[in-house]
């Protein structure tokens, strides 16, 4: 029912390159550049200004971009609220998540979740990115969401909502208010998450472009969870990569700060995962509501 146009130019908005917008479109680039021409034409406004082979929003693309946001958030409210009404939902849903999911984006959901549909007994279990694909993979939970980059070809894998990973220390650690170079990571101590974990995977991804391996990092100690990390970063001049996510109160609150890495960005999105092949009624109820969720 939905303009396609405008789910195209959401789409290189948020990626800002017309070639993965088409690959996750499953169109071609012509065919990105056409539609994106069509909304281009009808609005007499230019969307995206192009630099070289980089493009970002114009002041018409980001006011296009506001409203379609908007626009997308009630058609999947209609969608929602439609598919309620001829659905009467009850029964159990096992739901695995990676901590940093678990402890800082579901639990407002899942509050929010148990009030609309009161008869779904949601059991949450909390793991590393690995041994959530492990469990779904031998059917002990029906939905993952998880982090990282590996794909298992014998899952589904949906995006759900953006995070970035920041450099983070106490606050007027020394590096308060300096640039940090990556051939200056290695110098500095660092806590750093388990193997199998999805953020460790994620920053090993981004390193590469550096050079950095893992192995070559100043690793004072490995703890398994982000809240253990958070406690020891303000005992210690230790710093550590976490989710934007599970430091935003400590930010606001003035107890850690930010370290820049020259030219190191980390972006990634939380995934849902399915096994290939099966769905259930639960789970797509479940994906639905959360991508309705205001996390702004």
């Amino acid at each position: 029912m939905f303009d396609f146009r405008l789910e195209v130019f959401r789409t290189v908005a948020r990626r800002l390159n017309f070639t993965k917008a088409a690959e996750e479109l499953y169109i071609s680039q012509p065919a990105v550049s056409k539609h994106i021409q069509e909304i281009e034409n009808h609005f007499k406004s230019k969307l995206f200004e192009r630099n070289g082979t980089k493009i970002k929003l114009t002041a018409a693309g980001k006011l296009l971009l506001q409203h379609t946001d908007e626009l997308f958030a009630i058609h999947r409210e209609i969608d929602f609220e439609m598919n309620r009404l001829i659905q009467q939902q009850s029964g159990k849903l096992r739901i695995g998540a990676s901590t940093t999911i678990a402890q800082y984006v579901l639990p407002q959901v899942l509050a929010a979740f148990h009030q609309k549909f009161p008869d779904v007994k949601v059991i949450l279990s909390i793991n590393n990115t690995e041994q959530i694909e492990k469990a779904l993979l031998n059917k002990k939970i029906d939905i993952g969401i998880i982090e990282g980059h590996s794909r298992n070809p014998l899952l589904k894998y949906s995006e759900f909502i953006k995070d970035e990973i920041v450099l983070v220390g106490k606050m007027h650690n020394r590096w308060y208010g300096k640039t940090l170079l990556p051939k200056e990571l290695p110098g500095i101590p660092l806590l750093l998450r388990e193997p199998g974990s999805g953020t460790l995977e994620v920053i090993a991804h981004a390193l590469k472009k550096f050079d950095i391996k893992i192995s070559s990092l100043n690793n004072e100690m490995e703890l398994g969870s982000t809240e253990s990390m958070k406690l020891y970063l303000l005992h210690s001049d230790c710093f550590a990569f976490l989710s934007i996510h599970s430091v935003a109160k400590e930010l606001r609150n003035k107890e850690y700060s930010v370290v820049d890495v020259e030219g190191l960005s980390i972006e990634r999105y939380f995934y849902f995962i399915q096994a290939q092949g099966q769905s259930g009624s639960l789970p797509e109820l479940f994906m639905k509501f959360c991508l309705h969720h205001n996390f702004k």
